[in-house]
């Protein structure tokens, strides 16, 4: 593997490519730790230490897609949070709006018209997520149980609200561009490449964390177990990840004038977990609406704002539960809305294709349908389950959840794009005939 490494860097375009990476990973490395004007930032590093761990789920989720700029509150604090709720709702869209659909449709133009739509709807996010970010700080709600909360954005005129949205807004432009040029002129795809270093980002912090709070031998046993933990986490969804369904497709012979085309075989690789991270984000989504109803309602005594502020808060049994249904509905939400057996079957058809053993048209859709459904089970369980490990590390960690490094969501998004990143440099590399990582 180090021998495949050092073949890359050998590769004049390749390295190229890698070191133009590197360098656009340390510009938005850099954005994440630059503050926004208008905050006081010694009061935000003193919150910060003081009220982390008792963030709320959606709030966790967010400043760890931002890379622990969003409680830092600096240019880069939405992240990319925007651009990905942007790229979600397009994808939902264009399952309900036929104009969408028809531009899905039209191939490499069509998509590059969608893409601008959402560059457009991400700005738009990006307004509407900066102004309650402000909000939030200015009112003293983003940091709970800290002194100085309200203090945070000393001067709270018309003007500098104005300025600190106008910067948040165009962070998030500015990361949209950068996660564009890493597509175009590095390797991997450049959104999930800023994900994934978001997420590690905040890796070594959390360990330590957990180290200097344990009680073993120092906290050593508590920080080797969390390891031994991540160890084995990686490995049951590189596994998972990279399980698939391969149902064979049988292409019949054709001749056209005195050439014979198709008559080959091949197969189409329905993966275990189809739906990705996508129902972990929407589920956490969905859970903090009524906590943040509470929240902007004030102190409400009432006997509903006092049964969410109980009973659907992260850990709780109910919460748990709740949670783990909302991940396995959304797993097979997703799938039937990103998969459609009946347009698959009709592209079959067309190009005369067929599954052995089954007639093409609407059996072959009802039979990939079956088989999707089948394999969704698993898929869906498993999201639900890695998802539920920040809530076992919190009963045996005493309190660890918000510094447990290996929750669901960052675990899967980054084995996700190491995979894919690692798959992209290999097809480089062979194509030189070198071998890959893995011999």
């Amino acid at each position: 593997m180090l021998t495949a490494f050092a073949r890359a860097f050998k590769t004049p375009d390749l390295r190229k490519k890698l070191l133009f990476t590197f360098g656009i990973i340390v510009l938005y490395r850099l954005g994440a730790h630059i503050p926004v004007p208008g905050v006081d930032y010694g009061n935000v590093q003193q919150c910060v230490n003081q009220a982390k761990q008792g963030n709320n789920n959606l709030l966790g989720l967010m400043d760890m897609f931002s890379g622990g700029a969003l409680l830092q509150i600096t240019i880069f604090a939405l992240g990319i949070m925007p651009y990905i709720t942007a790229s979600i709702i397009l994808q939902l869209l264009t399952v309900v709006i036929p104009r969408l659909e028809a531009l899905k449709k039209e191939g490499q133009s069509g998509q590059a018209k969608i893409t601008q739509y959402t560059r457009y709807l991400t700005v738009a996010l990006a307004i509407l997520q900066g102004t309650g970010l402000v909000a939030t700080a200015k009112s003293g709600a983003l940091f709970s149980g800290c002194s100085v909360a309200s203090q945070i954005v000393p001067d709270q005129s018309i003007f500098v609200i104005i300025v600190m949205v106008i910067t948040m807004t165009a962070g998030t432009a500015l990361v949209m561009w950068l996660g564009e040029l890493i597509t175009d002129r590095g390797v991997g795809n450049g959104m999930s490449i800023l994900m994934f270093i978001s997420i590690a980002a905040g890796f070594p912090g959390s360990l330590w964390a957990i180290k200097e709070s344990g009680k073993l031998a120092k906290g050593w046993i508590e920080f080797g177990t969390v390891i031994l933990i991540g160890f084995v986490m990686v490995a049951l969804v590189v596994f998972v990840e990279q399980a698939q369904r391969r149902i064979p497709v049988q292409y019949a012979k054709r001749m056209i004038g005195r050439r014979s085309y198709g008559g080959t075989s091949t197969y189409i690789p329905l993966k275990v977990n189809q739906a990705g991270v996508i129902p972990v984000i929407f589920a956490s989504s969905l859970l903090y609406i009524p906590i943040l109803i509470v929240q902007f309602a004030g102190t409400s005594t009432s006997g509903w704002s006092a049964w969410i502020q109980q009973h659907l808060v992260d850990g709780k049994p109910i919460h748990t539960v709740i949670y783990f249904f909302l991940i396995v509905f959304f797993a097979f939400f997703y799938v039937a809305i990103s998969f459609n057996p009946e347009e698959v079957a009709d592209n079959m058809k067309k190009y005369g294709g067929f599954i052995p053993g089954i007639r093409a048209g609407r059996p072959t859709a009802e039979y990939l349908s079956y088989v999707l459904n089948r394999i969704t089970w698993p898929g869906s369980l498993y999201l639900g389950l890695i998802a539920l490990v920040p809530t076992m590390a919190l009963a045996g960690f005493g309190g660890a959840n918000a510094n447990f490094p290996f929750g669901g969501t960052s675990i899967l998004i980054i084995v996700g794009v190491g995979l894919e990143t690692v798959k992209q440099i290999e097809s480089q590399l062979q194509q030189r005939n070198y071998e890959g990582f893995l011999r």
